[in-house]
């Protein structure tokens, strides 16, 4: 009886170490592993979702985005935050955008701030930032860093990437940027800190972001802060968000101090869109919506 009972001991220890070694392999050595799967079976799932998805058409829907400076304010804000010390001298549309992009998400992490700031400007959102909440979330970044970018010259619109689901309230803002050296778009993200490339490490547009999400074309994430990177993550993330997008038909500085003027989503051919209110305009045609920005106008 004592025998079996040892045996017993014995056996019972040898399964409690066996398992104790399986759970430190899963937390060390399989983890990244499992969670990469998980990430990847995630991404797959939404990209049929944006595959069954209509197609893009043309349409004549009425609207015209512009892009306007104003150089009083370029001024005064390239003042108010000393972007000459920022920027490098004679640097691209590019190397501008990744500067400024640095600098916001340098100094103003990602977080769902408590109290709704009073005013939506650069200076107001540098000032709140200073002085109520240190962190705030993506529209914010998106909304300081457009008037940072457009203060130096750089063309770009703030534009809201929505998932397909209206019970899922959780979308990105993130900035997109011409670059008349590229004639192209490019999408830069401070609140996530990263943008991303084809595998030769030319920026992309979130149009193409898109089109290689549905073809399963390699996508490179580059981090902004050369911090832990998780590419799988992001690119899963994406994959959720890109199924249509918002973006306000003006650009320019305060667009979201008295939030006047319209706002244009596209939308894939069959999909009616969720919260956009009775002020927007709703187009099918990609080509229109992602059109090279027209000359800017110019305003004292």
């Amino acid at each position: 009886m004592k025998k079996a009972l040892k045996t017993i001991g014995w056996t019972l220890l040898a399964l409690f170490v066996l398992l104790a070694v399986c759970l430190l392999l899963a937390r060390f050595v399989f983890r990244d592993r499992l969670v990469a799967l998980l990430y990847e079976v995630q991404r797959r799932e939404r990209i049929e979702l944006l595959r069954a998805s209509g197609a893009y058409a043309a349409d004549t829907t009425a609207y015209r985005f512009a892009y306007v400076q104003d150089t009083a304010r370029a001024r005064e804000i390239r003042a108010y935050f000393r972007l000459d010390t920022i920027l490098p001298p004679d640097a691209t549309a590019w190397e501008r955008s990744l500067a400024l992009a640095r600098f916001v998400a340098r100094n103003i992490p990602h977080a769902n701030q408590r109290v709704q700031p009073e005013t939506r400007n650069a200076t107001a959102l540098w000032e709140y930032h200073r002085t109520v909440e240190p962190a705030f979330n993506c529209r914010l970044h998106a909304i300081l860093l457009h008037e940072l970018l457009l203060a130096s010259g750089v063309v770009n619109r703030f534009v809201t990437c929505l998932p397909f689901d209206s019970e899922d309230r959780d979308c990105h803002v993130v900035n997109l940027v011409w670059l008349p050296e590229r004639r192209k778009w490019a999408m830069i993200d401070s609140d996530m800190q990263a943008w991303v490339s084809d595998p030769a490490g030319v920026p992309l547009s979130l149009a193409e972001m898109r089109e290689r999400c549905l073809a399963e074309e390699p996508m490179e994430v580059h981090r902004l802060l050369g911090e832990a990177n998780d590419p799988d993550s992001y690119r899963a993330y994406w994959a959720k968000n890109l199924y249509w997008f918002e973006c306000r038909e003006q650009t320019g500085y305060d667009r979201e101090v008295n939030c006047e003027g319209r706002r244009v989503a596209l939308l894939p051919s069959g999909f009616a869109g969720f919260g956009l209110g009775g002020d927007a305009v709703c187009t099918t045609d990609d080509c229109r919506f992602w059109a090279a920005p027209e000359a800017a106008d110019e305003r004292e």
